[in-house]
């Protein structure tokens, strides 16, 4: 997974969790290897959903395949055109309701 924050500064900031608002200039991107067990993501996912972190991406170790969830929903980056098809009949009530399915 990788999260991004953004500084006004080139260095790398420490962790900031209760600043209320600051300038961008700089994104330091940060990535985790943790191992898959049911429920690892429930937090941050809840974190994204509430809007309290953005930019996150989860991926499996080859990075062939992407989840970004966001505020509202998530985009689903696969492999081929044939597994994203099989991802949407599985999955087909995620998509929205719009005629596009986005």
């Amino acid at each position: 997974m990788s999260t991004p924050v953004w500084t006004t500064e080139a260095d790398v900031p420490p962790c900031q969790p209760d600043v209320d608002y600051w300038q961008s200039t700089y994104c330091h991107l940060f990535a985790a290897r943790r191992p898959w067990r049911y429920g690892c993501l429930d937090e941050l996912l809840r974190d994204v959903a509430d809007d309290k972190v953005g930019g996150v991406l989860v991926t499996d170790t080859q990075l062939r395949r992407i989840y970004h969830p966001y505020d509202g929903g998530a985009d689903v980056f696969l492999t081929t055109s044939e597994e994203r098809d099989r991802t949407r009949d599985r999955h087909a009530d995620w998509l929205s309701s719009h005629p596009s399915g986005l």
